[in-house]
């Protein structure tokens, strides 16, 4: 059975994915000052979805052993770049779709 605290991780590593997302939309806008290009909506969501990421992990590693939280963490690598396929319509090459079942492999081997 899958406790509280993993679905947390579970949860922060989707947090964070969402706002690596943000970031990334921002940087297609044009700016008219340094500022604005740091003050926009995208910017501020995102690092405020990057700090309660951060806190939702703490949480995380406060109830779980420790060698499951870079497994989860390394989800993250799959869903930045399928979000990106979903949302920028990014093309996942086949070195993308490898690196992502060989990460999905290695999860599947660790927890079994």
């Amino acid at each position: 059975m899958i406790n509280h605290y993993l679905l947390c991780m579970l949860l922060s590593v989707s947090v964070a994915s969402v706002s690596q997302i943000l970031l990334k939309k921002s940087t297609f806008q044009k700016y008219d000052s340094v500022i604005r290009e740091y003050l926009n909506p995208w910017v501020i969501g995102g690092y405020g979805m990057l700090v309660l990421s951060m806190l939702i992990s703490i949480y995380a590693y406060s109830g779980m052993d420790y060698k499951n939280g870079p497994v989860i963490e390394s989800l993250g690598n799959v869903f930045v770049p399928v979000l990106s396929w979903l949302i920028f319509k990014e093309k996942l090459s086949i070195r993308k779709v490898a690196g992502i079942l060989c990460i999905m492999m290695g999860i599947v081997v660790f927890y079994s």
